[in-house]
């Protein structure tokens, strides 16, 4: 095969092939693989990657969009050489194909009679996987005969407060970084092509699978660990390697002098015994969980782009709680609150949470410190209400370290989430029939719950609303069903 008809490939295959040459063979020859099937989580990740794209051309107006679909390859090049020619003096998604590379270029802005190539990003800093990214459009838009003298990358700025956007983006200068990769990207793209023009590389597992990105084939290539690996055990990450060359595949394989931490060693002693181990303290630290009792769940958002006031990109603000108070006589009482539309929701959440808890003496959460935090956050932008939020935040007690410290059940995986924990010590609640199941979906949820309800019908923003409001209850719930298993668990062992 000739070298012009080796496979064309673009700055992201590019970016990927740098990564695994096996991983982006199969994304040249399985494009229909199940892999690479784009979920709901994912598309809103574009989406905001989109959005971002969008409002940075804001800050540097007065550009030619090449707009046509990304597919119409020799169509964008021709449109963008007919911009080039005209004059513009700015052009988004401008498109160049050279050495077999197809690139669009964010922000391509020319300057005197040289250009600058921009590179628009939706994280708050530049990460080193940006690089590649800015140097393989750089080599190609240089071999199209452009000066391009200067790179950057245009990231979002955490210092950037809402309403005033106008510092939303920092414009980071990254061509002298890029000298290495510029030098050797013409022999990476050659190789990279040449690649893909025969079989099926042979590359070996190892960090990279996971880095900068988790490859979508990671499955394929890593086989099914046996039950119990030594990998499984609790934060004993970097022993792992040493234990597995010490022929240690799994827990059972361990020396009798094998030493870790207190949960680690718990971990053991439950997996050898095939039981579970309930610690003496147990009973002790729930004694410190004082009646009547609330559990309490936030969701929450983290838009890119802030749009309350006082927030900036990527805040973590809570839109939605589900909270389950013990009544006097020991029944339940469920309060939710879930927001409705883009408004700012810190007020009436924080009103509908204070009178939810009122009277509740402690607060249970796994993971205390989110909902601390998030609680926190709301105080800081309600003055009026912050010692009485405060004041709820200094109630919050932690179920998550009560177990870590205290139990261990074999089907615990070696992890204390409550998704790890509910299914060993609860089996009879579970997600498996609700629609929303994690809580990565439903942070996408409802961010297009709040900020593209338009796309939706009434009766389908219903539907969404109906599958948040049971997702949150079912995490509330499940606090209360683990907590009753932990008092009986406690007694058990007197």
């Amino acid at each position: 095969m000739r070298a012009n008809e080796l496979p064309r490939i673009s700055k992201s295959k590019f970016t990927k092939g740098l990564q695994c040459a096996k991983q982006l063979w199969w994304s040249v020859h399985e494009p229909e693989a199940p892999e690479l099937v784009v979920d709901e989580s994912l598309q809103r990740v574009f989406a905001r990657g989109n959005r971002v794209g969008e409002v940075a051309r804001s800050h540097v107006p007065g550009g030619v969009l090449i707009d046509l679909p990304h597919m119409q390859i020799r169509e964008r090049v021709a449109a963008t050489a007919k911009a080039l020619a005209a004059g513009a003096r700015v052009i988004y998604e401008a498109s160049f194909l050279e050495d077999g590379v197809f690139v669009s270029v964010d922000i391509l802005k020319r300057r005197g009679s040289s250009f600058v190539l921009t590179e628009v990003k939706s994280t708050t800093k530049v990460k080193d996987e940006h690089l590649a990214d800015v140097a393989i459009q750089l080599h190609v838009v240089r071999a199209a005969g452009l000066d391009v003298r200067r790179a950057e990358v245009m990231h979002l700025n955490p210092e950037c407060r809402f309403p005033d956007l106008s510092n939303l983006f920092v414009r980071a200068p990254v061509t002298a970084q890029l000298r290495t990769l510029l030098r050797d990207a013409p022999a990476q793209i050659a190789a990279l092509r040449s690649m893909l023009a025969g079989a099926i590389p042979e590359v070996a597992t190892g960090p990279h699978c996971t880095a900068p990105y988790e490859c979508a084939f990671l499955d394929r290539c890593w086989p099914a660990l046996p039950e119990h690996h030594v990998s499984t055990l609790y934060r004993l990450q970097r022993r792992v390697e040493t234990l597995l060359a010490e022929g240690c595949v799994t827990i059972h394989d361990l020396p009798s002098e094998f030493t870790a931490s207190a949960i680690a060693m718990r971990q053991v002693q439950s997996i050898r015994a095939g039981a579970p181990i309930v610690e003496s303290g147990l009973r002790s630290a729930l004694a410190k969980l004082h009646a009547p009792l609330a559990y309490l769940d936030f969701e929450t958002v983290s838009p890119a782009i802030p749009v309350w006031n006082g927030c900036g990109p990527y805040n973590q603000i809570p839109v939605q709680f589900s909270c389950h108070v013990q009544q006097r006589d020991g029944s339940l009482a469920h309060h939710a609150w879930l927001a409705d539309g883009a408004a700012d929701p810190r007020r009436p959440l924080a009103e509908a949470l204070l009178a939810a808890c009122a009277g509740a003496r402690t607060i249970l959460a796994y993971n205390a410190p989110f909902e601390r935090s998030c609680i926190k956050r709301v105080a800081d932008s309600l003055p009026d209400l912050a010692l009485e939020l405060l004041d709820l935040a200094a109630r919050i007690e932690d179920l998550l370290p009560i177990v870590r410290n205290n139990v261990y059940h074999p089907e615990f995986g070696g992890g204390f989430g409550l998704k790890s924990v509910l299914p060993a010590l609860c089996s009879e609640l579970s997600y498996d029939d609700l629609e929303i199941q994690d809580g990565e979906a439903a942070a996408s949820s409802l961010e297009a719950l709040l900020f593209d309800s338009d796309a939706y019908t009434d009766a389908d923003r219903e539907a969404l609303r109906s599958a948040l409001l049971l997702y949150c209850e079912r995490d509330t719930l499940a606090m209360v069903r683990l907590h009753e298993q932990l008092v009986a668990m406690a007694v058990a062992t007197r």
